[in-house]
């Protein structure tokens, strides 16, 4: 499952997103990974949850940032959710379109049984109709 949160820059998503990772962590069997584009939140993280700064790893398009991800899956078989903040940053996916990204993390999900929550700065009425049903947050 793909879910997104969605709001322009500043109007709180990466507060939602720890919210939700902090609160799901004590329920949770399997593992957790919160990728960003810093190590800014790591003190605001349960230590239960393994933060990836993304930038270290020069990935130059959203090709390679599915690659990075299917590695970390390819990692951790017991992993259970994916947290990404700043998803458009971390994917190289700024002023593009994101639904063919999407739409493959939503099959390496299923193949996988991971989820994968993202935060996405645009409004809602940017995105296209097919990615509307997946958010669960719009600021």
């Amino acid at each position: 499952m793909v879910q997104l949160i969605v709001g322009r820059k500043g109007k709180g998503k990466t507060k939602q997103l720890l919210d939700k990772v902090n609160s799901e962590v004590k329920d949770i069997a399997g593992s957790i990974v919160y990728l960003d584009k810093s190590t800014k939140h790591m003190y605001e993280l349960n230590n239960k949850v393994r933060l990836i700064d993304v930038s270290q790893y020069m990935i130059e398009n959203s090709s390679e940032f599915i690659g990075f991800v299917c590695g970390i899956l390819s990692q951790d078989h017991d992993l259970q959710q994916m947290y990404f903040d700043s998803f458009l940053k971390i994917a190289m996916l700024e002023g593009q379109d994101i639904s063919g990204v999407v739409e493959k993390l939503s099959k390496v999900s299923e193949a996988f049984n991971v989820d994968f929550i993202l935060s996405v700065s645009l409004d809602e009425a940017e995105l296209p109709d097919s990615l509307k049903s997946r958010i669960i947050v719009s600021l």
